[in-house]
């Protein structure tokens, strides 16, 4: 008899937001099957009033969210290896169900080449998922699910085997486009994503903006992604469709500035080791709705 996946959790807080994130442990530890054993990183702040059972990290700064994340990640052991897979939660989110881990379990160990499962994200109030949580283009229909080529950082499952092929996300990015990265070297390796409507996260529907440092980290990081993992020719039709893209949104003077300034500021500084992709993952890609030039 095969024994049950062994499951861990990963959340990252600023420590602003005790309540919900009480309710977020709550919502784990009621999860059916193995109990889930859970890390909570503290960006710059110690974590406290945490159940028992439930370790803490806390970092002298904030690292970023794929910072931090790869901080709980190691907390398993190295490239979580302790776990064969990782939850990754955000602090302000719920599990709506009692059978989420058990429906990552069987995923993972029914398909053994499943390495990342992207969760539905739904507003606790009216249950709405917003366009920009499905991780495909065409994302008219939330309860449809999917393979994809990406997943949503702060509501997802990874096999922890995908961290010890392909490495941690990539802690450079601070915030924006760090799970897109991770999801493009799993794809490279061989590993499939897939989007599961049935596995939910409630959390409250928010607008990205709200971080002072989005328009330009979006910018910054979108010309790292391509730097990084991208083949040469398609790295400036990549930019060039998301530089159009965002001037057919009309954002603003002050986000547009900050924009240009990302933008230049991708091109100018170091983005990390750059392990382009190999073209018959461009064409698996392209086959799943989603070629790497948007």
């Amino acid at each position: 008899m095969t024994a049950p996946m062994r499951l861990g959790a990963v959340i990252i807080t600023m420590g602003n937001r005790p309540d919900e994130l009480k309710a977020l442990l709550d919502s784990v530890a009621r999860q059916d099957g193995d109990p889930i054993e859970v890390v909570v990183v503290g960006q710059g702040v110690k974590p406290t009033g945490l159940p028992e059972g439930v370790r803490a990290v806390e970092l002298p700064e904030n690292l970023g969210i794929p910072g931090g994340r790869n901080v709980g990640i190691e907390a398993f052991g190295p490239g979580g290896r302790d776990v064969d897979a990782l939850l990754f939660l955000d602090d302000d989110g719920l599990l709506e169900r009692t059978d989420t881990a058990e429906l990552c379990r069987q995923a993972f160990a029914e398909d053994p080449r499943l390495g990342i499962v992207s969760f539905r994200i739904a507003d606790p109030d009216t249950g709405v998922t917003q366009r920009r949580h499905v991780p495909r283009l065409r994302a008219a229909d939330p309860m449809r699910s999917s393979r994809v080529t990406t997943f949503l950082g702060g509501a997802n499952a990874v096999r922890t085997k995908v961290f010890e092929q392909v490495g941690p996300l990539p802690a450079e990015f601070f915030y924006a486009h760090e799970e897109t990265d991770l999801a493009w070297r799993a794809l490279d390796a061989g590993w499939l994503i897939d989007y599961r409507a049935d596995m939910v996260l409630l959390h409250p529907t928010t607008a990205p903006s709200r971080h002072a440092v989005y328009h330009r980290m979006v910018a910054r990081n979108r010309v790292w992604l391509a730097r990084r993992n991208l083949p040469a020719p398609l790295v400036p039709v990549y930019l060039g469709v998301w530089l159009a893209l965002t001037l057919l949104r009309r954002p603003s003077a002050p986000a547009l500035k900050a924009w240009f300034g990302g933008f230049k500021e991708g091109w100018t500084t170091p983005c990390g080791p750059r392990r382009p992709m190999k073209w018959r993952t461009v064409w698996r890609l392209t086959r799943l709705g989603r070629p790497p030039v948007i």
